[in-house]
This record gives structure tokens, sequence and C-alpha cells, in this order.
């Protein structure tokens, strides 16, 4: 009903932007199966040992079980937004979605290492087309005045999944087994298979652009984005290219780079497009989702692995701890989004980068004491300070783009946001590997017999030993030399913690130098 002025004249009120029932059902569908394929990276991380038992896998190969997933995983992500308009959002989300499904059923009756490999790197692979089909729907199926809705349910799902994965396995496991860390998928994927080929109708495929796929362009991409997770992943434990499997990886990476990009700016159809570089907000915005993949997949690496390697917890007890940045950041996601419109999204990104590493600056003060309480306040600003990141650097980075650029662009953006984490995983074992050496050696200095303290300690460790009828000098020697190395790797904790530090807080300055984004094209929405 239109409104009138003390002249009478009518004014005509703005036409409420709405969505389709079925549109939002589907949207739900899939959001169901991004949150699926990406907690699948993490939720094996702190059921690694149960699964390495289970398949009677050695230290070596039970890394594998997460390598594989995202080699091909990463590989998948860039190449989706092509597929989607050769075959259609439909065709695709539902192949992928089954695909994922049936891969999971695999991975659960595996009986040895070689098989699970097989089925986790075709679990990655197919399941890795979900991902950016939901980044490139919400922000082209709805308008932008429900961007302060949709968006945070994105920016949540793509951070709280691999925040909550090592939760999720470690009750999984607990209390019935590691199988089930597949199984889980199985009944609410064949769902989102079904949602997805009932309800998706966002766009029709192209079936013409097959003759103008570039192969090529496919295998080099592969090549250079496999080697470069490769490489990553196994270069800090292996010391980079003094080791030949990594060497030759690097160098096929190198080759498969010049390949790939040579034909992205060749070919009429490249397997990505890489123009949407050419957006200011979308390239600032893919620079801050490298960062934060950092962030999220580093954090996400580095607290399993000080609770289980300096306090012994099991993959239930990793889970307690951590389940409280997860949490957080469920019940920060409503205000984030509100925000979102109401404030500059510059400052908001300030806000979630100064939090962050606020948070990882708390645990600099780490020892080989904390539990959850000491680690409270890190999670709480570290599951606040994502949010309030990955709100604004989505609606920055796809919310400004024209409609026809945002499938292939979606690709673009989550594959920066997990080559971050690749990149932050191997600085953070090269700082740990790196510092752990250089903190075992000064601290080893001052364990000597011209230091009291040290010569007090060993012949406690000596008498108590001896009451116990053990060697007691030797056995307090090997006791004193394993207090030295975990107080090494404590200390090195703290150093990938300060590392962090710095990098948030540059960021958070950083947000403010940018310039002011712009509002989002015409018809970006709701078509």
């Amino acid at each position: 009903m239109a409104d009138m002025t003390m002249d009478g004249a009518a004014i005509a009120k703005p036409k409420e932007e709405t969505m389709p029932t079925r549109r939002i059902v589907a949207f739900f569908f899939m959001v169901v199966g991004m949150f699926m394929a990406i907690l699948d990276i993490q939720v094996v991380s702190s059921s690694l040992s149960e699964i390495q038992a289970g398949l009677s896998a050695g230290s070596d190969e039970i890394a594998w079980v997460q390598t594989a997933y995202r080699i091909a995983e990463v590989i998948m992500i860039p190449l989706s937004g092509m597929l989607a308009r050769i075959v259609s959002t439909r065709v695709l989300f539902t192949i992928a979605a089954a695909g994922f499904t049936a891969a999971s059923a695999l991975c659960a009756t595996a009986t040895n290492i070689d098989q699970m490999i097989v089925y986790r790197a075709l679990q990655g692979f197919i399941g890795g087309g979900m991902i950016p089909s939901v980044f490139a729907a919400a922000f082209t199926i709805f308008p932008p005045s429900k961007r302060a809705i949709v968006s945070p349910i994105i920016g949540l799902i793509a951070t709280l999944a691999p925040t909550i994965g090592p939760t999720v396995g470690g009750y999984l496991t607990d209390a019935l087994s590691w199988n089930w860390l597949f199984l889980i998928n199985v009944v609410p994927g064949i769902l989102v298979t079904i949602g997805a080929w009932l309800l998706i109708d966002f766009d029709k495929p192209d079936p013409g652009l097959v003759s103008k796929f570039d192969w090529w362009g496919l295998a080099a991409m592969a090549v250079f984005l496999g080697g470069l997770e490769y490489v990553l992943e196994e270069g800090a434990s292996n010391d980079w290219l003094n080791n030949g499997a990594v060497l030759y990886t690097a160098i096929a990476m190198v080759i498969g780079a010049v390949v790939f990009f040579w034909r992205a700016f060749r070919v009429e159809f490249p397997i990505v497009d890489l123009r949407a570089f050419g957006n200011a907000n979308f390239a600032f915005g893919s620079v801050f989702s490298f960062v934060l993949g950092i962030g999220l997949y580093g954090l996400t690496y580095i607290y399993p692995l000080y609770l289980g390697r300096i306090r012994g917890y099991d993959s239930m007890l990793i889970g307690e701890t951590l389940f409280i940045s997860g949490l957080v950041m469920f019940l920060t996601a409503p205000f984030a989004g509100i925000l979102s419109n109401k404030m500059d999204l510059r400052v908001m990104m300030m806000i979630g980068f100064l939090a962050f590493g606020f948070g990882t600056w708390e645990a600099t003060q780490l020892t080989s004491d904390w539990t959850f309480n000491e680690l409270l306040v890190p999670q709480i600003f570290r599951g606040f300070g994502l949010m309030f990141c990955m709100v604004p650097i989505n609606n920055l980075a796809l919310g400004t783009l024209a409609p026809q650029r945002v499938k292939g662009a979606s690709g673009l953006f989550n594959l920066t946001r997990n080559l971050g984490g690749a990149v932050g995983l191997a600085l953070i074992n090269t700082v740990l590997i790196n510092r752990t050496a250089d903190h075992t050696e000064r601290l080893a200095e001052h364990v000597n017999w011209n230091n009291p303290a040290a010569v007090a300690q060993l012949n406690s460790m000596t008498q108590n030993n001896t009451l116990h009828g053990l060697d007691g000098a030797a056995a307090a020697t090997r006791q004193l030399l394993n207090m030295v190395t975990q107080q090494a790797y404590v200390m090195s904790f703290a150093d990938v913690f300060m590392l962090l530090t710095v990098l948030f807080a540059g960021l958070g300055v950083f947000s403010l130098l940018m310039q002011k984004p712009g509002q989002a094209p015409a018809g970006a929405g709701g078509h």
C-alpha cells in the first residue's frame, strides 16, 4: 500500500525482493553438501592413530589419508566453475554429492592403506565440486538485500566445518569406530543428492563448450596444483628440495604452472578464467582469503598437535577441549551478518584480524600445563575473529562481481583459502622443526654439571628411579633429556603463535588501507 505526502501525492514503497521457496530449500541441501565436503578435510585429523592401527599402516603412510584428499580437492575446486557452465549446477552438484557419498562408503570399507588413499582421493576430487557451487549460488540466486543472511551461512560453514572436524572425529571414533568418520556421510549424502537433482534450477547447461575444452590446460593445472600441494605437505618433514621426490615434484610443478598460465591467457575457453582478478575487490578478497586459510587450517592443526604430543590427550579429549571455537563461531555468525550491512567492511575485517591476532598472542604464553581453561580465551577470540573476517571477505570478493563471472571466480576464491591452509601447514611444520632444534640446543647448554639446579634435578630423579628398582642414573638422564625436548617443543609452539600474531595484526592494519568496496553490479542476484 502506498504512503501519502502532505499534498496527497502517493509515494510507492520499494518492492520487497523475494526468493522462491524451491530455491531456498535447494540452497539448504547444497549447504549441507558443502559442510560434509569441508568437514572431511579435518575429520580424520584427531583419529589418524586409530586409522593407522585399523589399516596396519606405517607412520610414513598414514598422513596420506589427509594428503590424498587435499591434493585431489585442490584440483577440482577451480575446475568446478567450468564444469558447471558445461553441464549446469544441477548436474554437477548431483554427481558431486552422489560420488562423494559413494567414496565415503568405500573409505569406511577400506582394508589397507592403499585402498584408503585411493578412496580418499576420489572423495576429495568429487566432493570438491560442491564447495564453489554453493558460493556461486549464494551470490547469484539471492538478491543483495538477502546477503546479510546468506553470507554468514556460507562463511560459518566454510570456517566451522574444518574447526570442529577434530571434535566430531574424536567423538565418532571414541563412541563407535574410525569407520564412522566416513559412514556418517552416507545418509545425508543420499538426501543431498536427491534434493539437488529435484530442486536446483539456477542455470542451463551449455554442452557446446565441450568442443572447446582445454585438455592440455587441465593436465597442466593438475600437475601444477597437485604438485604444489604435495611439495607443501611433504616438504617440511623431508628437508624440502634436498629430498628427491620433493625436488622432482617441484620441477614438475613449475613446468605445469608455466603451461597452465600460458594456456589460461591464450585459449578461447580456459580451464580457469583468471580475468576475475582484474576486479580489485576480488583480488584483495582472495589475498585475505589466502591469509585466513593460514590461520584457519593452521590452528586447526597446531592445537590438536599440542594436546596430543604434549598433553597426551586422545581424540575424545582433544575434541572436548577444542569445541569452544565452533560454539563461538556459531553464536557470532548472526551478528556478523547484521553488521556486514551496517559497518564499513574494512573496519569489520580489521576487528576480525586483530581479534584473531589477540587470540594467538595470548597463546604465546603457552606452557606444557595448559588445558581447557588456559586455552579458553585464545579459542574464543579465534572463533570470533574468524567470523568477523570471513563474512566481509566473502562480500568483498564475490559480492561485487557480475553474475556471469561468479561461477569461475568462486572456484578461484575457495582455492586461495585452501592454498593458504597448505602454505600455513608447511610454514608451521618448518618453524616447529627448526625452532625445536634451536631451543633444544640452547636448553642443553644449561643442562650440565656446572648448573646446580640441573645437578639437583638429576640427583633427585636418580634417587627416585633407584627406589623403584630402575637403573637410577640412566633412567634419570633419559627423563631429563625428555624434559628438555618437551620444553623445546612447547617453546616452538609459542614461536608459531607469535608468527601468526604478527601476520594477523599486520593484516588488521592493512585492511584500512584498502579502498572502500563498491556496490554489486546491477542484476547480481535473484535472476
